[in-house]
């Protein structure tokens, strides 16, 4: 008779066996393998684990460019969605879970987008995001409440993100959104995984064993922040949010970002700081106003029609100046 694994600690999410096809399904995962040669790492030195996990994080860049061209071609999906009024929502569990909603967090101060334009699911709910609710990841029926309670449109770009590619949340997820219209993307870090079968576009960001074995905060992690962190920022310059490489949509909502504000305009424009001041007030603050102002030389009320009809687009409301 084989033998048995002794049960979880008491109270714990995972008090009873795990069922032995999610065991051996574990098992598959690049992610979750153990590393022999790293049996023995608590017995280096700090200074020893430090150059080892820097090495390993190293490579995790290399596994990003090997998923560019997908990467790619689902900005381009997402963008053309987003400027006909769609939405983009992240949707995961644990760290996966938490890095999707921080990058949904950060695109209104940064590109001065709605609340609602980028928005983060995680299992759990907000709660969630600063006391662990693993259990919540098996809920394949709770990520398609989530989204229902979005109304979702065929307009709106639904990414699953989860390191293993099989947490029940993110798939369920993606197969959800599916099933209503939406753009579908899985974003993982292993190959064949069932969130990239469930989605239209899969990105599988391979980066291998993780050095403390199964802990996807690691590698996979960074590997996933870095992707998201492409798939807004080039999403967002395609929609006109930047001139060039300059936020002129940032959201001047505190000190720092009001000084980061007239910086923006003064590197766009080369104006004195009087001008800078008189556009800025003028525009009510607005950077892409007053740089509109500033070098298509109109008026507060024409760089707001001009910006309008350019569907935000400097450059284009810029070249609509220079023929007026």
């Amino acid at each position: 008779m084989p033998p048995t694994s002794p049960p979880g600690p008491p109270g714990a999410s995972g008090a009873s066996r795990p069922p032995e096809d999610l065991r051996a399904q574990l098992d598959t995962l690049a992610t979750e393998a153990f590393r022999g040669e790293l049996a023995e790492i608590d017995r280096l030195s700090t200074r020893e684990i430090a150059e080892l996990m820097n090495r390993e994080d190293a490579g995790v860049p290399a596994a990003v460019a090997a998923q560019l061209p997908r990467i790619a071609a689902v900005v381009d999906a997402i963008a053309a969605r987003m400027a006909r009024g769609g939405r983009l929502v992240y949707a995961g569990a644990g760290t996966a879970g938490r890095l999707g909603v921080l990058d949904a967090s950060e695109c209104p101060p940064t590109f001065n987008t709605a609340p609602g334009r980028v928005v983060g699911l995680i299992a759990g709910g907000p709660s969630a995001l600063v006391h662990s609710a693993e259990g919540a990841e098996d809920d394949a029926g709770r990520a398609a409440a989530d989204l229902d309670a979005l109304a979702l449109t065929p307009e709106d770009t639904v990414v699953g993100v989860s390191a293993s590619g099989r947490t029940p949340y993110a798939v369920g997820a993606v197969r959800h959104a599916r099933s209503r219209g939406a753009l579908t993307v899985g974003l993982s870090c292993n190959p064949g995984s069932a969130l990239a079968a469930a989605a239209e576009h899969g990105i599988e960001v391979v980066t291998g064993p993780e050095l403390l074995t199964g802990s996807t905060r690691l590698k996979a992690g960074t590997a996933q922040k870095l992707v998201l962190n492409m798939l807004s920022t080039i999403t967002m310059i395609r929609l006109g949010k930047t001139y060039g490489n300059l936020m002129v949509d940032v959201r001047a909502s505190n000190e720092k970002l009001r000084a980061r504000s007239r910086r923006i305009v003064a590197l766009a424009t080369g104006a004195g700081e009087e001008e800078i001041e008189a556009a800025l007030a003028a525009a009510d603050g607005e950077v892409k106003n007053a740089v509109l102002m500033l070098l298509g030389g109109v008026d507060a009320p024409t760089a707001a029609r001009l910006l309008a009809d350019a569907g935000g687009h400097l450059r284009t409301a810029l070249e609509a100046a220079a023929r007026l």
